[in-house]
């Protein structure tokens, strides 16, 4: 969860600094607006990609550990089978 945190920070500060920049960049308000609308649309890209990224690595993580959690099961009813061999 912190990784999404400090990606989710990165780019929300990266946003607030390039915001700043063009604001207070001598151009005229069509200029501005039109970097802002630019500028928008490169950081929701940057977001999506970073999410999708942060998606598949989780499904990932998922994935090992319901593999790991079979051959634990799998394990554990092994050793159930023996022992209920050996009592028997």
């Amino acid at each position: 969860m912190s990784v999404g945190r400090f990606f989710t920070g990165v780019a929300i500060g990266a946003a607030i600094g390039a915001i700043a920049g063009i604001l207070l960049a001598p151009e005229s308000g069509e200029e501005t607006r039109e970097k802002l609308g630019d500028m928008a649309k490169d950081v929701a890209g940057k977001t999506e990609k970073t999410v999708k990224e942060l998606q598949d690595k989780a499904d990932s993580i998922v994935s090992d550990m319901q593999e790991k959690g079979d051959e634990i099961i799998s394990k554990i009813q092994d050793l159930i089978n023996k022992q209920k061999e050996e009592n028997a």
